[in-house]
């Protein structure tokens, strides 16, 4: 088979290319270049895809002994990934970049130039398995677990994906790096989003989107002071409120809505933050029991937990309504909404599909 093995120059992706090629495949390793300067560099070791990695992923496939590109998406990423984020953050919602260039770059860009160059399948260094039936579950290494930015691709897409170490614990992954005498072996992990590679969203959102003041406001409407843009704020956030005027009962105060239109945040308390139904559109299908009205769970963060619901699926009209069991907390418009179904076998929960999420009720 021929595969190509998407390589981010981290140790996940080091070791999937390398099991592909044990594995007998053909395989040809890409890096992806995302930054529209091309000496983008790696800053504290924050983000991924700068010129170190890029080295990296080279060095890697040299060892190898396979062909190594890189690849110039970077206008796709700019346009779908970060445009996307910037637009999303002004509507007053808090996006997952990281999960949309999964579904816009990784997946759906390079694989549609993979299949159009004649390849196979695309192999990265996700923590998910594919079953035999080919449905997507969660990663044994529930630390590392990486379905939930899995859960916005297509059942089509996925029948040509590879995750070659998501069977397997990251520390071992590391051990086999190391084996291989890759230099990635230690390499951190990248944990912030790309394109910020100091980690500052709210200073980058500054930048793009510009002043825009408005009114922090607690439930009954006071106006309590005023922020230079709602931008700088999500639902749940309890730090860096700056409001002078303690509450009534002397507990924190949390964001408890965004109005992006108006530029009101709205604040309360805890318990204002409980949300009991979920609606969300834009569906993304991975398994046929994601119709009509179902029993599952659903996680709306990447390192959230899960929480019983009962799924009530519009395919035609794409969007769904959870009620959800027992009430969650700090959710926000923007991100995603991933179903799964709890299996017995013990090789991870099954990933139904997802939506993002655009309205909740409290």
């Amino acid at each position: 088979m021929r595969v190509l093995a998407a390589m981010s120059g981290g140790v996940d992706s080091s070791v999937a290319a390398a099991r592909a090629v044990a594995a007998g495949h053909d395989v040809v390793g890409v890096h992806l270049a995302l930054s529209r300067d091309p000496q983008a560099v790696r800053e504290s070791a924050r983000g991924c895809c700068s010129l170190e990695d890029s080295a990296d992923a080279r060095r890697v496939c040299d060892k190898l002994g396979i062909p190594f590109y890189v690849w110039d998406f970077s206008d796709r990423f700019h346009e779908e990934v970060i445009e996307d984020f910037i637009d999303s953050y002004a509507r007053g919602e808090t996006p997952n970049p990281c999960l949309r260039c999964n579904e816009k770059i990784k997946f759906a860009a390079l694989l549609e130039r993979a299949l159009a160059l004649g390849f196979d399948a695309v192999a990265t260094g996700h923590y998910a398995t594919v079953d035999e039936d080919g449905y997507l579950r969660r990663s044994p290494d529930e630390k590392k677990d990486q379905s939930y930015v899995l859960g916005v691709l297509s059942s089509k897409e996925l029948q040509h994906c590879l995750f070659p170490v998501g069977d397997t614990p990251k520390p071992q992954i590391r051990e086999e790096a190391a084996q291989y005498g890759f230099s990635t072996a230690s390499k951190p992990d990248s944990y912030d989003i790309c394109f910020i590679p100091d980690g500052n969203t709210q200073a980058f959102l500054g930048r793009t989107i510009g002043l825009r003041p408005g009114m922090i406001v607690d439930q009954q409407g006071q106006e309590l002071r005023q922020h230079d843009g709602a931008f700088q704020y999500t639902i749940g956030q309890r730090k860096g409120l700056d409001i002078k005027t303690p509450a009534d009962d002397g507990k924190p105060r949390y964001v408890t809505d965004i109005d992006a239109r108006t530029g009101t945040v709205t604040v309360g308390p805890r318990e204002a933050l409980a949300v009991s139904r979920i609606k969300a559109d834009r569906l993304k299908f991975l398994h046929p029991k994601m119709v009509g009205d179902i029993d599952c769970q659903v996680q709306v963060r990447a390192h959230g937990s899960v929480a019983a619901c009962r799924a009530h699926i519009h395919r035609s009209e794409d969007w769904m309504e959870l009620e959800l069991q027992e009430p969650l907390s700090g959710v926000a418009r923007g991100q995603a909404a991933v179903l799964y179904l709890p299996m017995p076998d013990g090789l991870g929960d099954v990933v139904l599909g997802s939506g993002t999420i655009c309205e909740t009720t409290k």
